[in-house]
């Protein structure tokens, strides 16, 4: 029979690498409910529907997602994005706005694997609905901008720019249309044939042969309506009162159709400049009513965890993770004491293990060395039949101290500092 393997593009994290999935999101969650984001949790799969409506012309709807008919003959797709599944679920159950929710968990998308990009991968998201303010757009910014200098990424930089609206996007397209259609024979085979799609997608392609061609196109910069150059002229403004570092990027535009005016990336610079996106985000006021709800203002942003955590460890900055015990019960008097102590020791909260399985001394020692505990609590007979216990350093080493059972959490706490 053959070996059982996780599928390609997906991988395992397994206790020992745990500890930085662990700080990534904890620091997310800390960050984003200190602005009232509240935590939103949504299904991993949904009807096909929520994800068709966020642009038919991308590769993420037209390639890569996963999708099925299921049991009941529904056609399901599983979330290849957050933004679409948090939409839907604000149609669905219309809270008071201003809304705001962070989000976080599996996407899925059908791509060759590489480094920093898998078939599952999972991200963090924020979202705010209900309010057309840029001044908002600068706050989630910000949030992100925060979060990754709390988590220690240093090398990154933050690219913004505007994608204008429903007013002024038609005219820039056709300008842009035109200018590429005269130099179609220079582009790349996916763009040359699919360039009447959409050709805000040629902006984004990181092929030689459009970057050469897309150095003189024409800026939608250059093409704002006054309201979207007012929006993106706060936008700024925020940013620079806020000293959140940015460059314009005339060229950014999002790998999803649904973005209006805002549009902004964090790129990590020690990483590859193809594999280089930590995330980003932008505003999306037509979204919400494209899939069915009122007409919604909504800005957010998606980070990705695999991307950050390989920036982490590219400024050798990635954090150890979960806390180390405070303590090893070591019992070889039947086993009844480190069930009964490693109960009371986690009521009291300190940090606690055991071995099982009557295991020796020495093989209970060996594993309280292995544990990372700062502390053995070690029950032999003797100790047991006197309601004593031996405390041992097992990280300076020195004399095994006895301490009486009623003053045991005392004595660790102390120990601990």
């Amino acid at each position: 029979m053959a070996e059982l393997r996780n599928i390609p593009g997906t991988f395992d994290v397994v206790p020992a690498e745990s500890g930085p999935w662990e700080v990534v999101v904890a620091t997310f969650a800390q960050v984003v409910e200190a602005a009232g984001y509240g935590l939103l949790l949504t299904p991993t799969f949904e009807d096909i529907s929520v994800f068709k409506r966020i642009g038919d012309s991308t590769d993420v709807v037209r390639k890569e997602m996963y999708d099925f008919v299921d049991k009941g003959n529904r056609h399901i797709a599983l979330r290849p994005e957050l933004t679409a599944s948090v939409v839907r679920a604000f149609i669905q159950h219309r809270p008071a706005t201003p809304w705001k929710a962070w989000t976080g968990g599996s996407q899925f998308r059908y791509e060759k694997p590489q480094a920093g990009r898998f078939r599952e991968f999972h991200q963090l998201d924020i979202e705010a609905f209900g309010s057309a303010d840029p001044d908002l757009d600068v706050e989630v910014i910000a949030l992100g901008w925060e979060y990754l200098r709390a988590l220690g990424v240093t090398q990154v930089e933050l690219l913004v720019n505007s994608l204008g609206d429903g007013k002024c996007r038609p005219a820039y397209r056709q300008l842009l249309l035109d200018y590429l259609l005269q130099h179609r024979g220079e582009l790349c085979d996916e763009h040359r044939a699919r360039l009447e799609e959409n050709p805000l997608r040629v902006l984004d392609c990181k092929k030689a042969p459009c970057r050469a061609v897309v150095e003189d196109a024409p800026r939608q910069l250059d093409h704002l309506c006054d309201e979207c150059a007012a929006h993106f002229a706060r936008v700024e403004e925020g940013l620079l009162a806020l000293a959140v570092p940015y460059s314009v990027d005339p060229l950014l535009v999002r790998g999803l159709d649904y973005y209006t005016r805002t549009a902004f990336e964090y790129a990590g610079r020690g990483l590859e400049s193809a594999q280089n996106a930590l995330g980003g985000g932008g505003r999306y006021d037509g979204l919400v009513e494209a899939m069915g709800g009122p007409d919604t203002p909504a800005v957010g942003l998606a980070l990705g965890i695999e991307r950050i955590l390989l920036a982490l460890e590219a400024e050798n900055t990635l954090p150890s993770g979960r806390a180390a015990l405070d303590a090893f019960v070591v019992d070889f008097a039947g086993g009844a004491n480190a069930r009964d102590l490693t109960a009371r020791l986690r009521a009291s909260g300190l940090r606690v293990d055991r071995a099982f399985d009557g295991r020796s001394p020495k093989a209970q020692f060996k594993a309280a060395d292995r544990s990372g505990a700062r502390l053995a609590v070690v029950v032999g007979p003797d100790e047991a039949a006197a309601g004593k216990v031996g405390v041992k350093d097992l990280k300076s080493g020195g004399d095994q101290l006895t301490v009486a059972m009623e003053d045991l959490v005392e004595e660790l706490r102390r120990r601990l500092g």
